[in-house]
């Protein structure tokens, strides 16, 4: 790709931003028009390197923000694990909300960090401690927050409260008293939130996020 598609745009469009992660790539245009033209270039020069667009990834879409209104079909984007769209933003000199374009974790990654920690089976591991489960599972969440939280770490809500439901559901398993008691297991686990913010790396950020 680095000969046919980065060689290939730096010699074809100087000037144009473009940016490219293995196949998945983005060319940053001023106008539909350039778009079109780009594209419709883009996809003769991969054909001729015996390639082709992914026939439903391939779109235009169209950076709404404040300064852009625009109507356009397709207003959004989804880029390495990031939602890029139009979001509601507050300046922090004025004080003002305003809309911006950009990235947050997208729903497809959303679903796929729950699925991994559902795949640890957590609420069946009874064997294990409270502090067991921080340790094992720790690294895993370090590592989405470095990446995921750097734009609208809240849309990482999700997950979070995924994890604690999790956590209640290993409570009620793991100590009889909270048997059938979903609600205690939940203040059980609250408490213990708010006492050791450290154990979790989700807590320390100061978002535990819901037990309920």
């Amino acid at each position: 790709m680095h000969y046919v598609f980065d060689v290939w745009m730096t010699r074809t469009f100087p000037g144009v931003p473009w940016c490219r992660y293995a196949d998945d790539g983005l060319v940053h245009c001023k106008t539909e028009a350039e778009a079109r033209a780009i594209k419709a270039a883009l996809q003769a020069r991969l054909a001729a390197c015996g390639l082709e667009m992914h026939p439903e990834k391939t779109h235009i879409a169209y950076c709404k923000d404040a300064k852009r209104k625009g109507k356009y079909p397709i207003t959004k984007f989804d880029f390495l694990g990031y939602t890029f769209r139009a979001r509601t933003a507050k300046n922090r000199h004025s004080n003002t909300l305003f809309t911006n374009f950009s990235p947050a974790v997208s729903a497809k990654a959303l679903k796929s960090m729950r699925e991994k920690t559902r795949k640890q089976n957590f609420r069946n591991q009874t064997a294990l401690s409270l502090q067991d489960i921080s340790r094992l599972h720790n690294p895993v969440l370090r590592g989405w927050l470095a990446y995921y939280g750097r734009f609208y770490p809240s849309a990482l809500a999700p997950m979070f409260g995924h994890l604690n439901k999790t956590l209640v559901a290993w409570a009620m398993r793991k100590y009889k008293r909270f048997k059938g008691h979903k609600t205690r297991a939940s203040m059980f686990l609250a408490t213990i939130a708010e006492r050791q913010p450290g154990l979790f790396v989700h807590w320390q950020r100061g978002v535990p996020g819901t037990f309920a």
